[in-house]
């Protein structure tokens, strides 16, 4: 390299002992090709890896997305890559263009993919954490319109700055420690995260079971509450719940609340209020007709993935194709009601049933057993749910 010239323009000012090179100048740089899928032969019974973009999202690449023949090799531009290989997405969706990763098994990849393969392997450490480094910075290098790319070019003329071979050594030592004190943060992270999660679960467990707070015997029994919603309330009789306060009984969901939806209206404009306006994640849409829904309504999700989650309307609108309103007596304290959804969320996210689109489990919702407290109780337990969440929520966002 003692004959490279300075590259004008460089990003930043580098060690006398450093040099200016572009990746061509180090590396061997290649790309594949996906033979043409009607060809059977090309891919029945492969034995030859091949990868894509997609395969770049970890940092070694150890199985194959698909297998080739050796018929498609010789007769396509696909190229066998050795071990080793640093594979570079060119482009891909979401996050995947500009990732790397290394080969540890011999593959061909795809037209998405540049593999280089270093002239000095001794340097693969140091190159490989470089374009990890500079992976948002080589996605702006991508052009196109609706599927952005680099280029083979972009890649090939990429500028490094590379440093002596000892010096790598300890750069790349450096960045080893500091990575594993991360992991060692990043695991005790996730590890608090997880028994912040547990204790919230374990406080609502405790205050459905009247353990959370102390109890008032000059409450009014939450039997008569009952029989305030329906006089022909009979509780149940569940050994689940032998050891409740006295003043307490059980009621299924279903008489406590009701999933309806608004009536329809026509010709006024209104807000969509589907899941990603709920969950800010897009700008509001607009409809001139739908199922009307007053401001500070409650929404539950009863489609999809996350079925049984609750949101609230911050106003008024046309309620989500994938939502029942949730209508909750105005005996019982809507709150306390809320959290024992919540607690009972897991098991009807893992009970939903339909196979296209997975839906909630309304039977199942609607029998749910419900520990129900004096009204008085219900506001003391949420005071104090709330207090313990607060905390906790003050622990999780410090993380």
């Amino acid at each position: 390299m003692s004959d490279t010239p300075h590259y004008g323009n460089v990003p930043f000012e580098i060690p006398d002992n450093w040099v200016w090179c572009r990746l061509e100048d180090i590396a061997n740089i290649g790309t594949g090709a996906t033979p043409n899928r009607l060809n059977k032969e090309y891919y029945n019974n492969g034995i030859i890896p091949w990868i894509n973009s997609s395969s770049t999202n970890c940092t070694y690449i150890t199985e194959a997305s698909e297998y080739i023949t050796e018929k498609a090799i010789n007769e396509t531009n696909c190229k066998i890559y050795p071990i080793g290989t640093l594979i570079v997405a060119m482009y891909g969706e979401g996050k995947t263009r500009g990732q790397v990763s290394e080969l540890l098994i011999e593959s061909a990849t795809n037209q998405a993919c540049a593999a280089i393969s270093l002239i000095d392997t001794n340097i693969k450490a140091y190159i490989k954490n470089y374009f990890e480094g500079n992976y948002f910075h080589l996605r702006k290098l991508a052009e196109g319109g609706n599927q952005p790319n680099l280029s083979i070019g972009k890649i090939s003329n990429y500028t490094i700055p590379l440093p002596p071979l000892s010096e790598q050594h300890r750069i790349t030592t450096e960045i080893e420690k500091c990575f594993s004190i991360i992991d060692i943060i990043e695991c005790g992270k996730a590890d608090l995260q997880t028994a912040i999660k547990q204790a919230k679960s374990k406080i609502l467990d405790l205050a459905i079971h009247g353990k959370l707070v102390p109890q008032d015997q000059n409450d009014e029994p939450a039997i008569e509450l009952l029989k305030r919603i329906n006089p022909d309330f009979t509780p149940c009789d569940n050994g689940h719940y032998t050891q409740l306060p006295d003043g307490w009984t059980i009621a299924p969901m279903e008489i406590l609340c009701s999933l309806v939806d608004g009536c329809k209206q026509n010709g006024i404009e209104r807000i969509n209020l589907d899941v990603k306006y709920l969950r800010g994640e897009r700008d509001a849409k607009t409809l001139i007709s739908g199922k009307y829904v007053v401001a500070n309504s409650l929404l539950i999700l009863v489609d999809g993935e996350n079925s049984g989650e609750v949101f609230i309307t911050p106003i008024e609108g046309y309620q989500g194709s994938t939502f029942k309103q949730l209508s909750i007596n105005d005996n019982l304290n809507t709150d306390y009601i809320l959290q024992v959804i919540n607690l009972h969320r897991k098991t009807l996210r893992e009970n939903k049933v339909g196979s296209a689109i997975p839906h909630l489990n309304k039977k199942l919702f609607k029998a749910i057993e419900v520990p129900i407290p004096p009204y008085n109780e219900q506001q003391r337990i949420v005071e104090a749910i709330n207090k313990a969440f607060m905390s906790l929520n003050l622990i999780m966002e410090s993380l």
